[in-house]
């Protein structure tokens, strides 16, 4: 698969090119970059690679599907476009603005014949990846709850406005996360933490409980204001608990100059000392880390184009996420409980 990614921000610089590049399947052959000092940056970092002005001459010079990093005031009209020029799409998240929107784009890829998928990218987090073999293998007895935790101290990264924030950034991520592991939702509860320090009010933390049809509760929670730096899952069930701290460490190798393809099979892996422990009738267990690695998504998605399984994360997956990510904002703004 030929892919170009559009835009090289943080996202199309950090966590799509050194992905795509140790994916199996595919090929990045060109990045669309408008500013001469985004295209200046292409060519030092991805040098080979074509760099081109705009998606429309991109696709005039040929590619088998586009990754839609651009922010997403944009985002949604650069989908669209690439779905009518008849190539296939990952768009980040969230792909758009609400579920409405989103089913807009899912029926217009339908319609187009392509394929279209949603970059939640973390659902190949390392430290997601070994709670789930833990809750998988049964040793918590009857799964009550999850807590999912992650602060930034990273207020430069908020986008401001109605249609930025922290929910919609990190809680993508979160939400999908827990949709992923624990299966669909039905009722949401949320908080949302905000601040006018952007110039104009836009939520910077946030604590969101979903209520899944299993019965099993999840807690959701972020913060980029508050000088707080931690990520933590606790999992409670009738059998024992689960606790683990984690580091990012995929983004931390990234930021720290690290490459994916550069050792494979140490990617994404979290150091001992990270490690989450269980605790059971029969005492203390520490259970290491299993590997994560973004760079899989891509690897599934250019099989699923070629028929060879399932999509990574569909649009219709997407879509799920946004309509929690919809109550959530409703039920903040009521202080109501919101049922899906």
């Amino acid at each position: 698969m030929r892919i170009g990614i559009v835009g090289y921000g943080t996202g199309g610089k950090n966590f799509h090119a050194p992905f795509i590049q140790a994916a199996e399947g595919i090929e990045l052959v060109g990045v669309v970059a408008r500013s001469a000092g985004k295209q200046a940056e292409v060519r030092a970092d991805l040098p080979g690679v074509p760099v081109y002005s705009s998606l429309e001459e991109m696709l005039a010079a040929g590619v088998d599907a586009v990754t839609i990093t651009t922010p997403p005031a944009t985002r949604h009209d650069l989908v669209l476009e690439a779905i009518a020029a008849g190539v296939d799409v990952v768009a980040d998240k969230p792909f758009a603005r609400d579920a409405a929107g989103g089913r807009l784009l899912q029926a217009a890829a339908e319609q187009a014949g392509v394929t279209l998928n949603v970059f939640h990218n973390r659902r190949r987090d390392a430290d997601l990846t070994t709670l789930a073999s833990v809750v998988a293998s049964g040793r918590l007895g009857e799964l009550w709850r999850v807590h999912s935790l992650m602060d930034l101290d990273d207020p430069g990264t908020i986008d401001a406005g109605m249609f930025g924030g922290l929910l919609r950034d990190v809680g993508s991520h979160l939400i999908d996360q827990m949709l992923w592991l624990l299966g669909p939702v039905v009722r949401v509860h949320a908080t949302l933490d905000r601040t006018s320090r952007f110039g104009e009010p836009t939520d910077c933390g946030f604590f969101v409980t979903l209520t899944h049809a299993s019965g099993v509760v999840s807690t959701v929670s972020s913060t980029k204001l508050n000088f707080s730096s931690t990520r933590e899952f606790r999992a409670y069930g009738s059998e024992g608990s689960y606790q683990a701290s984690g580091t990012d460490v995929q983004a931390q190798a990234i930021f720290a100059g690290h490459k994916p393809m550069d050792s494979p099979e140490t990617w994404g892996i979290d150091a001992p000392e990270y490690w989450g422990a269980l605790s059971t009738p029969v005492g203390r267990e520490t259970i290491p880390s299993l590997q994560g690695n973004y760079a899989d998504f891509y690897t599934e998605f250019a099989r699923a184009v070629r028929g060879d399984g399932p999509e990574p994360v569909s649009a219709s997956e997407g879509v799920r996420t946004l309509e929690v990510l919809d109550a959530a904002l409703l039920s903040a703004a009521t202080g109501e409980v919101v049922s899906l």
